[in-house]
């Protein structure tokens, strides 16, 4: 969400989350302060205390929200097995826009050491999400042979690469780079 429409819809504290979210898809977690948000959402700074009293907390929010959201995404869908993956793709390429921004959980990894306890809990927890997804729609693609601690480690690297990709993207700004990287992923999947 970009806060241009955080700003337009939702509470307060959703238009927090919502430029927060921006801001750590964009720039990264170390790289805006309380200031930025309040100055986007157009309230004081102590005002984001009263939803958020720290930085982590509104970090963990931010993550919690993206997990849900993920979870929201895979429910409201009934597809096959090839259509989910496929979906997943376009997920990460469109609304997490490739090229232009990361994936907030992703955009975290760099300052790891940074930051909390609870925050990492908070992105273990999406990663650990989307790779148990990925496990049960490999799952259903791979010859009854080939399944077991294979397909675990097969969604794990499918998660790998689409953050590599978005990571590779966002160094150029070329959704291409995105493309040619997922294009190579499809061509060595199952189905």
């Amino acid at each position: 969400m970009t806060s241009a429409t955080a700003l337009a819809t939702g509470s307060t504290r959703e238009q927090i989350l919502g430029v927060a979210r921006g801001l750590i898809e964009t720039r990264s977690y170390l790289g805006f302060s309380f200031q930025d948000v309040a100055d986007a959402v157009g309230i004081r700074k102590a005002s984001l205390y009263h939803h958020f009293p720290t930085k982590e907390a509104l970090g963990i929010a931010v993550i919690r929200q993206a997990t849900q959201f993920f979870k929201d995404w895979d429910a409201a869908r009934v597809r096959t097995p090839k259509d989910a993956l496929e979906s997943y793709f376009r997920m990460y390429r469109n609304t997490l826009k490739a090229g232009s921004g990361m994936c907030p959980a992703g955009a975290l990894a760099p300052g790891w050491d940074c930051i909390n306890e609870e925050l990492r809990q908070a992105v273990q927890e999406l990663r650990n999400t989307q790779v148990m997804w990925l496990t049960g729609v490999l799952g259903a693609l791979l010859p009854a042979r080939q399944k077991g601690a294979s397909v675990a480690s097969l969604a794990a690297y499918v998660f790998s690469v689409c953050q590599g990709a978005l990571l590779s993207a966002r160094m150029t700004g070329r959704v291409d780079d995105f493309d040619a990287a997922i294009a190579q992923l499809r061509s060595s999947l199952p189905g």
